[in-house]
Formats: C-alpha cells, structure tokens, sequence
C-alpha cells in the first residue's frame, strides 16, 4: 500500500473533483510503484490557511514510496503527478506542493 496524504484548502479549490483525483492518484501509485494508494483527504478549513497574508489556494499532497528512489526517478514522478493534480484540479504549479518521500526505515 502507498500511503498518500492531502492537504487541501476547503472553498479554495472549486474544481477538486475528489472521485476523480482519487481514481487518478490510484491509477499514477498502481503504475508507478505497483501498488494501490491509501488516500487520505485533509480539508484545512476556510481561513486557517494562508500564503503570503492572503486566504491559501494551495494543496500539499505527500506519497510515500514503497523503495528509496533516486533523485532523477523522484523528479520525473513529482514532474508527472504535479501535471495530474494541476490538470484535474485547474490549479497552477505554484499552489502544489508534492512530495514524494522514501519509505521509513523501522
């Protein structure tokens, strides 16, 4: 299972299509890790988020890989899944931030 977290602006991001970007985001995991993801939406609610003293627009959406991935196969998947999220959602590259982390070592 990759485990993938998503911070989003509640009101600020009216073209989020949640069924959608969840069937997205488990078609990008299935084919670019093998596996299925854990999705788990996080609305920050109207007002609690903010950029530069303005009402934030931006989403933070964290995957955990299932193998420690070098950074040139890193980038070509947060260039990949920044272009699905900005694609489904109308938003701008500039209110995605994504991060695509190792798994923990335990």
């Amino acid at each position: 299972m990759i485990n993938c977290s998503c911070l989003i602006q509640e009101g600020q991001s009216p073209d989020l299509n949640k069924v959608e970007m969840h069937a997205a985001i488990q078609e990008f995991a299935t084919r670019s890790f093998g596996l299925e993801a854990q999705i788990v939406w996080i609305p920050v609610a109207a007002g609690d988020g903010f950029t530069a003293g303005k009402p934030s627009t931006s989403s933070v959406v964290s995957i955990t890989s299932n193998e420690k991935l070098d950074p040139a196969p890193r980038e070509s998947l947060l260039r990949e899944f920044v272009t699905l999220w900005t694609n489904k959602t109308g938003s701008t590259s500039d209110e995605i931030v994504a991060v695509i982390a190792d798994p923990t070592e335990t």
